[in-house]
């Protein structure tokens, strides 16, 4: 974070000090929630949890160099209590956003963001120093704690934003304004949280209200292929950029393919110039997201060029997203464990189907959270889609609805042994590791509640094979 005394902290936050011999303290290190990363010059912030107190935690992280607490009740070290550290922390990223003066991108979308905002921070960092948004850390907490790691050499601040509500993303977006903002997608991921699609956009697109006018900047990223995104267009007084393989789109994908282990290759056009981009990340679904970071670049001032040779050397930079692992024998681990919903779970069943030509694919899938009504339709679809795409076997994990997801490609046509229902990520350990040969490609996915990494990491216990060589 930018440097700032605690008497400075106080005022920003609203908040009052306690045990504090030097108001002129400064910090000079990170805000920090977890007691385990507090260090020389950092603010701890003590939330209360269900289970754990952070507030017990306030002498610990003193002793390890933290220079206060910003907190809700005085603790007996230093520290700015305040009454809701949520929004004092909110209060703090503000602040700190507008001093740095960064060009700040937000984006949000129903599938894709991770991965997209993954790619836009490979490619934005060749430019110029860039601070983005951890894994997942997308809602009211992490949000903030990500703006504040951002520094006066930051140019660009991106940041991923995720919503369970109308008004969330308005939210966010107050407490760090956008000036470039991306939608991706409208799917169905929450569907039982929001209502229904036309709901979730309404939602994903409060991104687009807070944008600047035109004429101060702002810009707001609609994907061209989505009709419920590209009708954002009239919500918002930005300048409006489109992308997608439609031939309407300023930033679009030409003679778009997959090489034989499944990864993505295409041709770039953007209105400065067109280049070729041939990924290292694996299925086609990840085209739109290469776009989508196309589109951002472009706006931000990359040549064609530039942004093509980022696209073709960005890797994965968030665990458990299509993480390609090759054992010894020969088998290839797929896991995409971190989360699913319906588009992300067709779109890595298409990514299998293509990196396992000529071999045996095996499909490990678990429910799919929080789609409400829609869950029975859902899960029976990707069942069947999985049979659609002679997938060699689907391995349904889990209770109700895995046993939907292989009733729908029973109902396909799946017959004897090439699906199966099994109870839980170590039934279907066993079952992998008795009948798995070499040369297969598994795919382990489900929502984050199943857990089912846990399949993918007893695969790659390697015991006496030797050492497991990562793609």
């Amino acid at each position: 974070m930018i440097t700032l005394s605690l008497a400075e902290i106080a005022e920003v936050v609203g908040g009052r000090m306690h045990d504090i011999p030097d108001a002129s303290a400064q910090v000079t290190g990170p805000v920090v929630r977890d007691s385990r990363e507090a260090g020389p010059g950092c603010l701890f912030v003590a939330f209360v949890g269900e289970r754990v107190d952070g507030h017990d935690f306030a002498p610990a992280v003193v002793e390890a160099g933290a220079v206060a607490v910003l907190g809700s009740r005085p603790v007996g070290v230093p520290a700015i209590v305040v009454d809701d550290v949520q929004s004092a922390l909110g209060a703090l990223a503000r602040h700190v956003v507008r001093c740095l003066g960064a060009t700040l991108v937000a984006l949000t979308g129903s599938a894709g963001k991770t991965s997209t905002k993954d790619l836009i921070a490979q490619v934005l960092r060749r430019k110029a120093p860039t601070v983005f948004t951890p894994g997942s850390m997308n809602n009211e907490v992490g949000l903030p704690l990500t703006a504040l790691t951002a520094t006066e050499e930051t140019k660009f601040l991106v940041l991923e934003m995720g919503a369970r509500g109308i008004g969330h993303i308005r939210y966010l977006c107050e407490l760090t304004p956008p000036k470039v903002g991306l939608v991706l997608n409208v799917g169905s991921a929450h569907i039982g949280e929001f209502g229904g699609r036309e709901q979730i956009a309404q939602a994903k697109g409060e991104l687009v209200e807070a944008l600047p006018p035109a004429e101060e900047g702002g810009t707001a990223i609609l994907n061209a292929d989505d009709g419920l995104v590209r009708a954002m267009a009239s919500r918002t007084k930005a300048k409006v950029i489109l992308f997608g393989e439609s031939d309407e789109a300023d930033v679009r994908a030409e003679n778009v393919r997959l090489t034989d282990s499944g990864q993505p290759s295409f041709r770039l056009h953007t209105p400065s110039g067109a280049s070729d981009v041939t990924m290292r990340l694996y299925g086609e679904h990840h085209v739109s997201n290469a776009l989508a970071a196309a589109a951002v670049a472009h706006e931000l001032g990359m040549s064609a060029d530039e942004i093509a040779t980022a696209l073709s050397e960005a890797g994965s930079l968030s665990r458990w997203r299509m993480e390609v692992t090759e054992r010894p024998d020969g088998v290839t681990v797929v896991n995409d464990a971190y989360n699913a919903n319906p588009e992300s779970m067709k779109a890595a069943l298409r990514a299998l189907v293509a990196m396992g030509k000529g071999r045996r694919t095996w499909a490990v899938l678990g429910k799919m959270a929080e789609l409400g009504d829609e869950a029975l339709a859902e899960h029976d679809a990707v069942g069947r889609l999985a049979v659609r795409l002679n997938v060699s076997k689907l391995v349904a994990v889990g209770g109700r609805e895995a046993q939907w997801l292989q009733l729908g490609a029973y109902n396909e046509g799946s017959w004897g042994e090439e699906s199966v229902h099994v109870s839980d990520a170590q039934a279907a350990v066993d079952l992998l590791r008795s009948e798995l040969r070499p040369g297969d490609v598994v795919l382990v996915k489900a929502s984050r509640s199943v857990g089912l990494e846990r399949v993918a990491a007893a695969l790659l216990e390697t015991g006496a094979e030797g050492e497991v060589a990562a793609r």
